[in-house]
């Protein structure tokens, strides 16, 4: 992370989304590559571009269990009259000595396998009697077994083209050419490339480790029986689940009850599997907002350029925020809101970013479109706030679910869009075009 500092603001400057947003990309650095193991790399971001060393397929071969023959001894041949070829050996996927296939000769492939000299083509088991009439693939089975010297004759009834079931050699890629591009995040299709142009480690930006932690003296782990005044904690297996889903490997570490040393204990704890900490609650105005007493001096003396901001910012859910550096690396932590649309709201438009950006992806927002607002009236918002409401969307339409209350999980449940109402509106009619994050 940067050591840049945030922009001068007092402690009453209501903040932007925007501004908030840039002040954090503009500090947070995308983590050093390094070289892991393909199935280690899965999920990472490439660093740099992986040109192929050698042609795939490296060699002609068959794309089907058949007979390698010559075209000009199956041409005409029909199910009346059946070219009959002497059949010279047999060609296994994985073979290092090839029969050459002369005039009138075909020898049993199977798929995979090596196409061998002075073949042109490939017929299939099925377009034979199989080479002993036991039947297609029986009698080739069995032929393959049978020993030296008792090949014997197939007979094939239909004609073959040239090149027909041949896979050329470099028809998937050639020597030279372009495998992935820097900033392929490696999937599993990405992964057999290159394992198949003989890669066995990949050079990546690892994925970020963000650790989660909740505050609350009233929170309680689910499974557990509730007390009086007491609620679950959703909030951490939230977050948790929506870091790994923005690509991260992410800890949950169980709710901290509302005591700054134990709280300042915990993060410093946390800090050695952290590149990224993500914390939810005590960030507002009360007296028990522990984050902000636990970190808001934090590294001010002891660590120059660390240390958390906290400021208010001109939206809805999501008004509190804090944000800056902690521990001897600086490791980002983004302080979040403690009501659960709040803390999740919060989490899409700000903490997603980073940790895409920490991965070195170039996008890291999410999607956006425009959609028809379907109301049956219209949406009410704070002046001078960005409101983002929960909705769901299909088919260039979204429909509002739930109020506008930060602590409606039920109906956070059911979103799979953000619909963003700009500061300068006050009222969304039913109908309206609106700006809507795609969840999904």
């Amino acid at each position: 992370m940067s050591n840049a500092a945030t922009r001068p603001a007092g402690p009453d400057h209501l903040w932007s989304v925007d501004e908030h947003l840039e002040d954090i990309l503009t500090t947070v650095r995308p983590l050093e590559p390094i070289e892991l193991q393909l199935l280690d790399a899965q999920g990472c971001v490439l660093v740099d571009d992986v040109t192929v060393p050698l042609s795939l397929p490296p060699f002609d071969n068959s794309s089907m269990d058949g007979y390698a023959v010559r075209v000009a001894d199956v041409a005409g041949a029909s199910e009346e009259f059946p070219a009959v070829l002497e059949v010279v050996g047999d060609v296994a996927a994985g073979a290092a000595e090839l029969t050459p296939v002369g005039p009138g000769q075909a020898a049993r492939i199977m798929t995979g396998a090596p196409l061998p000299p002075g073949a042109e083509a490939v017929v299939p088991v099925e377009w034979t009697d199989g080479g002993l009439g036991e039947g297609p693939v029986a009698g080739m089975r069995a032929r393959s077994l049978a020993p030296e010297g008792a090949e014997g004759h197939v007979r094939v009834h239909r004609p073959a083209e040239a090149r027909a079931h041949v896979r050329a050699r470099g028809s998937d890629v050639k020597a030279g050419d372009l495998a992935l591009e820097a900033g392929t995040v490696l999937g599993p299709p990405q992964i057999a490339l290159l394992a198949a142009i003989g890669r066995g480690t990949a050079r990546v930006r690892p994925r970020p480790r963000v650790v989660v932690v909740s505050t609350g003296s009233e929170l309680v782990q689910p499974g557990e029986e509730l007390g009086s005044g007491q609620i679950y904690d959703s909030n951490s297996f939230a977050l948790t689940a929506a870091a790994r889903d923005a690509g991260a490997i992410a800890y949950r570490v169980g709710a901290v009850v509302d005591d700054a040393d134990t709280l300042r204990a915990t993060i410093e704890d946390q800090l050695v599997r952290a590149d990224l900490l993500v914390t939810t609650g005590g960030v507002s105005v009360g007296a028990y907002d522990v984050v902000k007493e636990a970190l808001a001096h934090v590294g001010d003396e002891d660590e120059p350029g660390s240390g958390i901001d906290f400021r208010k910012l001109a939206m809805q859910p999501g008004k509190p925020q804090g944000f800056g550096a902690i521990g001897p690396d600086h490791t980002p932590l983004l302080a979040l809101p403690g009501n659960p649309v709040s803390s999740y709201v919060s989490f899409e438009l700000f903490v997603r970013p980073v940790i895409r950006t920490l991965m070195g992806l170039k996008d890291v927002h999410r999607p956006s479109a425009t959609a028809t607002l379907r109301a049956d009236k219209a949406l009410s918002s704070p002046k001078g706030r960005r409101q983002f409401l929960r909705g769901t969307y299909a088919d260039g339409e979204v429909t509002a679910v739930g109020g506008a209350g930060s602590h409606l999980v039920a109906a956070l449940a059911h979103a799979d869009a953000l619909i963003v109402v700009p500061e300068d509106v006050e009222s969304v009619e039913p109908g309206t075009d609106v700006e809507v994050v795609l969840l999904g």
